[in-house]
């Protein structure tokens, strides 16, 4: 069982699936459920600042995406990563924000 600092037990919530209308600017803490509606892919840009980090070095770079995601309520962007963005696929957010 978890515990918190002190001993006392961590209390847990139901998670509370919220629709994507009912999103807020500047809100956190959503759960929500959407389908990838449609993906463009975001073109990879040169980095300044010459040279490569060394943990880059022989690793493919992130695909980058920008998806239309949503439910019956309504669509927002979503900028995905790898196979994040598959067209069709639904996504499935925890904890996540709001932002403008």
């Amino acid at each position: 069982m978890a515990t918190a600092k002190g001993g006392e037990k961590l209390v847990l919530r139901k998670p509370v699936f919220v629709k994507v209308d009912q999103l807020k600017p500047g809100t956190t803490g959503h759960t929500l459920t959407v389908k990838v509606v449609s993906a463009s892919p975001v073109p990879a840009r040169a980095r300044g600042g010459g040279g490569v980090p060394a943990f880059a070095i022989g690793s493919r770079p992130a695909r980058i995406a920008e998806c239309l995601v949503g439910d019956e309520t309504w669509v927002i962007v979503f900028t995905a990563r790898n196979e994040q963005g598959d067209v069709g696929f639904d996504l499935h957010f925890t904890m996540c924000d709001a932002s403008h």
